[in-house]
């Protein structure tokens, strides 16, 4: 039996403190952390001891401390196995950056860097500068500048535009985006007066001509990425609609949302609309994404007539909606590999996962299922390969899939599932996967690395990896 005599034996705090294998804890976390959290761990003996347990030794107790310290520490945004068979997911962080990107990134936050000044004639510079001769080459734009996202690109191209005034928008496209934001909404943020043109679901070159007026500051064009309507449907196109906005004199803004620099198609992928192609058909300003379909950090980009970026660079919000150095640098190096398409799909990871066939993503599958079930079956759960339907995310092509293929993974009840999929959760690198038809599902599209995967899984089964 334990007792009074046992917790005789309980170290103290400082004996504890004085401890050799302490000392890293003290460094890697504060005293004042650690103290705390021994004191806690030290009650909890007590008690356990009070209560029938056996007093652990020296070792014990500060696995105990290493195990609260560790979770304590642990944060919530750390990296995680993507198995949802969403490429681009909202919830996750969406577009992975490139090697280049990351580089230039750690760069730009361990030195300082020429953010504001203009090493040539050194003089005070332009955040802007680093990317607007990239993004002018690569949508064939007169200028360009960027904001924090492409809400933010929306709210000030409206306010620069047509604050005060009336923007023309069909019916068809006042959506709503991620977070319950809603066009509307960002337009009356924006200060401009919404004019609903034509119907939900067919709107004509005429609507717009009737509607604009005296009034008329803009027509705004939606790309209605985050959903389709389809049947009896018209809408005007970006070139048509451009050609009504000049003739009336007022210019057109095209918001693209997700965005892409490069024609999807060419992947295998569903036809979406290239920023390039919307500044040809003549819109004065586009709106696009960093972190969607380009393949960078967050970020939002407006592109068009120089006048027009001229006066949204004036307007005082631009400064509430910059971008730091950070994101900068690796929105650069992120465009520039746009400049050579041939390796686009090798070096973004965006586009890599998305252009991933279907035999590829199967063999990985193949090849992991037994060493999956290895792992598993002691718990009572079966595995087998899977075929499986990838989304792209984030609003673009949302009816399009990608076939792909994973692991099925099933058990004797859906409560069982449930805890598999709790418990994957809790795992120092989480895997997310989605539960469906009674299994739990992991999409391998975004895998990149079997080992790691294996190597997480057997930290949650207990069980080492052969």
């Amino acid at each position: 039996m334990s007792g009074p005599a046992d917790l005789r034996a309980l170290p103290s705090v400082d004996q504890m403190l004085k401890a050799p294998a302490a000392s890293p804890l003290v460094e890697r976390h504060g005293r004042t952390v650690v103290t705390d959290e021994l004191r806690t761990v030290l009650g909890e003996i007590r008690i356990a001891v009070r209560g029938g347990g056996v007093l652990p030794d020296e070792d014990g107790i500060l696995a105990s401390l290493v195990s609260r310290l560790d979770y304590r520490d642990r944060s919530n945004l750390r990296p995680l196995f993507n198995l949802t068979g969403t490429v681009l997911h909202t919830n996750l962080g969406r577009a992975l950056l490139a090697e280049e990107a990351i580089a230039a990134a750690i760069d730009a936050m361990r030195e300082a860097a020429a953010l504001e000044f203009d090493l040539d004639t050194g003089k005070r510079g332009e955040r802007d500068s680093h990317l607007r001769e990239l993004l002018c080459e690569l949508t064939g734009a007169e200028d360009a500048t960027i904001v924090n996202n492409n809400a933010a690109a929306v709210l000030i191209a409206l306010n620069s535009v047509g604050a005060g005034r009336q923007a023309l928008v069909s019916r068809g496209e006042l959506i709503e985006i991620g977070g319950a934001f809603r066009m509307p909404d960002i337009m009356e943020r924006a200060g401009v007066d919404l004019v609903e043109v034509g119907t939900t679901n067919r709107t004509h070159a005429k609507d717009y001509i009737k509607a604009i007026g005296p009034e008329t500051a803009l027509i705004l064009k939606v790309h209605t990425s985050n959903y389709r309507i389809e049947g009896f449907t018209k809408e005007v196109p970006g070139a048509e609609l451009a050609a009504i906005a000049h003739e009336a004199g007022v210019p057109l803004l095209n918001d693209l949302g997700s965005g892409t620099l490069v024609d999807l198609s060419r992947y295998g992928l569903g036809k979406e609309p290239t920023v390039r192609e919307a500044v040809a058909e003549g819109a004065d300003l586009v709106t696009f994404s960093g972190d969607k379909l380009l393949g960078g950090p967050q970020a939002g980009f407006i592109v068009g007539r120089s006048d027009l970026i001229a006066e949204i660079n004036r307007n005082p919000l631009k400064r509430a909606l910059r971008v730091d150095k950070i994101r900068i640098a690796a929105t650069a190096a992120t465009l520039k590999l746009y400049r050579d398409p041939d390796r686009l799909a090798s070096r973004l990871p965006t586009l890599r996962m998305l252009s991933r066939r279907e035999p590829e993503v199967r063999s990985q599958a193949e090849r992991l299922a037994p060493q999956v079930e290895a792992l598993l079956a002691r718990k009572g759960y079966a595995v087998e390969v899977c075929r499986c339907a990838s989304q792209i995310g984030s609003g673009a092509l949302p009816v399009d899939t990608i076939p792909s293929a994973g692991l099925r993974i099933t058990a004797s009840s859906g409560s069982a599932l449930e805890a598999l999929a709790a418990s994957f959760r809790s795992l120092s690198r989480p895997i997310l996967g989605r539960l469906r038809d009674g299994a739990l599902i992991l999409d391998l599209r975004c895998l990149s690395d079997d080992a790691a995967l294996l190597e997480s899984l057997s930290e949650g089964t207990g069980h080492a990896v052969a």
